[in-house]
């Protein structure tokens, strides 16, 4: 039954690519592997993925299960992030109750749900976040990894990933931090040289807190440079509609308020919400016939959609990267413009527990806007490192990641050939 759920569904997201399914590249890569062998001559390359951007497995031995037809019981780890089959209907209520965590206000800490143990695995290596899934229809950094390799770079030597628990904020990852340290002090030994660091999305928000831990002096001698793609650095609106009402990501067979139970067990959702440092505080978030809210009205928003432990996990995480001060080594901030990206979410009578009826939209990569993208510029000047901003006109959030332009461009950095022949970067 599991196969024929899975091929029914592979041949139902062949169909839904046109439609923009961004969760799932089902085309083969354009970028063909050779075998080389790097030749030490360009810096090595770690990668950490952004949110949902890499494997997950799991282990239960659970007390109880939702539903008759779910594992109560397995002897091994399978995997938990993305295994297709969870997006059948009966198989989503088994994912959402093994991948959710438990916050206690008290502690303030998480922990999984009883009797489920989570890992990430392939930490050092790039096949967890090249695919997420083990058909390896859902590409993310596949086609970067593939370049690079083209380029003389060996997978898990000369480049490699930081892979991360991605449903659980900065704030308790002391372990995958110090790992993440080891291996980049690993790499530095094996190479003899300094590495760049390459984040997308919510992952650069990650490299940032944690560079913000190094002394400069551990930065100068490990750190060749930062090169980010996308960086929500002030946090991003869509965060409120994905805990408001949800937002199943184009999955097929899955509502938007399905998947916000998901959505509302993570706290790093809650960590990612609009900072102070980006917008004014009369902007209006979210509209609905009873309130506006703002940034000012994050307690009664948590309250009004019935998730109060948002609110404790926003006061954990809210100050983690205050005031956003520069990351101490050469930066490298890419992202896309010139795409409408919702503001506003206007709301009916129904909500939270319907869609939005109408948006406000502003310039941004759809995803995130501009203003949060850009924070990257007020650095310059406030390091001795250099800061390049480059700009990619009409330049979706995901596929900055897939895009060739923008990895020939990391290429260039790569190569020590940045801006020799491009006139429209800033630096």
């Amino acid at each position: 039954m599991g196969h024929c759920c899975t091929v029914l569904l592979i041949v139902f997201l062949a169909l839904q690519q046109a439609a923009g399914f961004w969760l799932f590249d089902v085309f083969p890569s354009s970028f063909k592997t050779q075998n080389k062998v790097s030749n030490n001559s360009t810096p090595p390359v770690l990668i950490v993925p952004g949110t949902a951007g890499n494997q997950l497995e799991a282990k239960i031995d659970k007390p109880s299960r939702v539903h008759w037809m779910c594992y109560k019981k397995t002897d091994d780890f399978f995997t938990l992030w993305i295994d297709l089959n969870m997006f059948m209907p009966i198989g989503i209520n088994c994912w959402i109750d093994n991948i959710r965590i438990v916050y206690n206000r008290t502690t303030r800490k998480s922990s999984n749900s009883a009797g489920v143990s989570v890992r990430v695995p392939g930490f050092g290596q790039t096949y967890t976040v090249e695919f997420l899934d083990n058909h390896k229809l859902s590409g993310y950094f596949n086609n970067m990894v593939t370049h690079l390799v083209n380029m003389g770079y060996v997978r898990n030597e000369a480049v490699r990933a930081a892979p991360y628990d991605f449903r659980v904020a900065p704030n308790e990852q002391e372990e995958y931090f110090a790992r993440l340290k080891k291996l980049i002090e690993d790499m530095y030994e094996r190479d003899q040289q300094p590495l760049y660091i390459l984040g997308h999305s919510m992952g650069s928000n990650y490299i940032l807190y944690f560079l913000y831990q190094q002394t400069q002096a551990w930065k100068d001698e490990y750190i060749k440079g930062f090169i980010s793609l996308g960086a929500p650095w002030g946090g991003a609106i869509k965060t409120l509609r994905v805990l408001a009402s949800g937002e199943n990501l184009g999955i097929p067979l899955v509502s938007n308020i399905k998947i916000r139970e998901q959505q509302r067990m993570t706290t790093t959702n809650p960590w990612m919400l609009p900072f102070e440092e980006v917008w004014p505080t009369d902007h209006v978030f979210i509209s609905t016939p009873l309130f506006n809210y703002t940034r000012q009205d994050y307690q009664r928003f948590f309250k009004d959609i019935d998730f109060e432990d948002g609110w404790f996990m926003w006061e954990d995480t809210r100050n983690l990267t205050a005031g956003l001060p520069p990351p101490g080594v050469e930066m490298y901030c890419f992202y896309g413009v010139g795409l409408p990206t919702p503001v506003t979410y206007i709301y009916d009578d129904q909500f939270p527990n319907a869609d939005p009826i109408d948006y406000v939209y502003a310039d941004g990569d759809d995803t995130v806007d501009s203003l949060s993208l850009s924070l990257c510029k007020r650095w310059r000047g406030k390091q001795a490192q250099p800061v390049h901003v480059k700009e990619f006109r009409s330049m979706p959030h995901m596929e900055i990641v897939l895009n060739r332009k923008v990895i020939n461009v990391v290429q260039s950095i790569l190569e020590g050939r940045y801006g020799e022949e491009d006139s429209t970067l800033m630096n």
